[in-house]
């Protein structure tokens, strides 16, 4: 299972890259690898302006079906397309071409209180 180090991470198993005030978000490969074959990926929120932990969309696995929460509070300014018609890229890549959205943060502070690397892994246990 792979954590990379320069991401951070919350509680809900999503991770953030952070350039500038632009963010790319994800769920991790922990996430994907208990949430089983991914097929189906749902983001309504392209647009939106969302606070820190609302809900900005859904993955469908076979067996489930979970929500996805803003790590930060911002605008949602794109999805993954690539995801509509291979939503398993989530499962081959978490980190890489399996991205969910990018947004524009609107606080930066509330990046302080996301986890870092070691802290995501010593939440799951790793």
């Amino acid at each position: 299972m792979e954590i990379k180090s320069e991401l951070k991470y919350t509680k809900d198993h999503e991770w953030i890259s952070i350039d500038g005030d632009q963010a790319t978000i994800g769920i991790t490969d922990y996430a994907q690898g208990e949430l089983g074959d991914i097929v189906y990926v749902e983001i309504e929120s392209i647009g939106d302006e969302l606070n820190q932990e609302e809900i900005f969309g859904s993955v469908e696995a076979v067996k489930t079906v979970s929500d996805l929460f803003i790590p930060v509070s911002g605008e949602i300014t794109e999805m993954n397309e690539n995801l509509e018609d291979n939503p398993e890229l989530i499962n081959d890549d978490p980190y890489g071409e399996g991205w969910i959205i990018k947004m524009k943060i609107s606080d930066a502070s509330e990046l302080d209180g996301l986890l870092s690397a070691d802290d995501y892994k010593e939440l799951i246990g790793g």
